[in-house]
């Protein structure tokens, strides 16, 4: 028995995630997106891995460029967070209306966020319609105090 998308949404909406931004430049390009798939996987060699679809414009950019950032989103970054999950169209600059900040390279990454991470692709894995994406952790930037923004049953939430 096999089942429905719809009923592995159901079933996953009871599991609290925080909240990412993935995001990617190559060749001048730059773009990103909301993913709540991101785990570590390894303190030595340190890494990472995040989830992304294979048709997504972020994904074409991860594997033409080889290495990709993750800004762990605080609790007052709703808003980025629904833009960056495809309110705003692929086509068009997800970045326009936050500021960015930059660690080793191009990448950008969400000014205000939690954490960042800069790494290079380890390793992918095509898994059915996403690709996992294994990085290597280059550097990384965290701030002392904060609150991260949470998703649950189709809602944002906070830490109490």
């Amino acid at each position: 028995m096999t089942i429905t998308p719809e009923e592995l949404r159901k079933a996953m909406r009871n599991w609290a995630t925080g909240i990412t931004i993935v995001t990617a430049e190559h060749k001048g390009t730059h773009h990103g997106m909301t993913v709540s798939s991101f785990t570590s996987l390894s303190l030595d060699p340190a890494l990472l891995s995040v989830s992304l679809y294979n048709t997504s414009r972020t994904h074409a950019l991860v594997s033409a460029a080889g290495k990709f950032g993750v800004t762990i989103l605080s609790a007052d970054q709703e808003d980025i967070s629904n833009t960056f999950a495809g309110r705003i169209p692929d086509t068009e600059d997800r970045f326009a209306e936050c500021e960015v900040e930059y660690l080793m390279s191009k990448i950008p990454f969400i000014k205000g966020g939690l954490s960042f991470f800069e790494c290079r692709v380890y390793d992918t894995i095509t898994v059915g319609t996403n690709t996992l994406f294994i990085g290597e952790i280059i550097t990384t930037k965290a701030v002392e105090d904060g609150n991260p923004l949470l998703y649950v049953n189709q809602k944002y939430g906070k830490v109490a």
